[in-house]
């Protein structure tokens, strides 16, 4: 009889400590594959290796036109989560991307590289970068400047993604397929306010304010 080592007896007269299935048991009767590592949450270790000390700076320090994209991460009870990450990726003002993968071609634009990554650790995220012009939405139109965010924190097994768009591009966001394509009373959340030295956005992870977040 085949006894399973992973069954613990009936009131064992010690403490007892199921073994694991292993090859000579007569448990473990197929090959000993190891499965994928599970998802885990970010945590306090992401200012070990995850950031980087120019990683704020999407356009060149003292750029021309360059601003300040920034905000807090907040939970769903309001309060600053302080070890979560966010991730920018963007257009240059010109509306082209620093990527061989735009079908357009790799935009070559002085000081910018489009992408920045910032922690929260001081209490909110902070992107050193220019303002981005339109692109195509794809069906011959354009869309509204907005710049493309990936959230990465503590609770999430998955990065979130949403957009940040400008409060003041009124008549471009009226355009824009997917604001258009939100309820009016969430559209707000991916608006970012001016500031003294360029724009804020807070992301609510969770919560009657939560930011949308969309589904890729």
């Amino acid at each position: 009889m085949t006894v399973d080592p992973l069954d613990v007896p009936p009131d064992p007269p010690t403490p007892f400590q199921p073994r694991s299935g292993q090859r000579g048991t007569g448990f473990l009767t197929e090959p000993f594959r190891l499965g994928t590592t599970p998802s885990a949450t970010v945590g306090p270790y992401l200012a070990i290796g995850l950031t980087w000390p120019d990683g704020v700076w999407a356009a060149a320090e003292g750029a021309e036109g360059g601003i300040w994209i920034r905000g807090r991460v907040l939970d769903g009870a309001g309060e600053v989560v302080p070890d979560a990450m966010v991730e920018t990726w963007q257009a240059d003002p010109d509306g082209g991307f620093p990527s061989r993968e735009d079908p357009r071609g790799a935009a070559h634009h002085p000081g910018f590289r489009g992408y920045a990554r910032s922690q929260t650790t001081t209490g909110e995220y902070a992107v050193f970068t220019l303002k981005p012009g339109r692109v195509p939405d794809g069906d011959g139109g354009l869309q509204a400047p907005h710049v493309d965010v990936s959230v990465f924190a503590r609770g999430l097994l998955d990065r979130v993604v949403t957009r940040v768009y400008f409060a003041d591009e009124a008549e471009a966001n009226a355009g824009d397929p997917v604001l258009a394509a939100l309820p009016e009373d969430r559209r707000g959340t991916l608006l970012a306010v001016p500031a003294d030295d360029g724009y804020r956005l807070d992301i609510h992870l969770q919560g009657e304010r939560e930011t949308v977040f969309f589904d890729l």
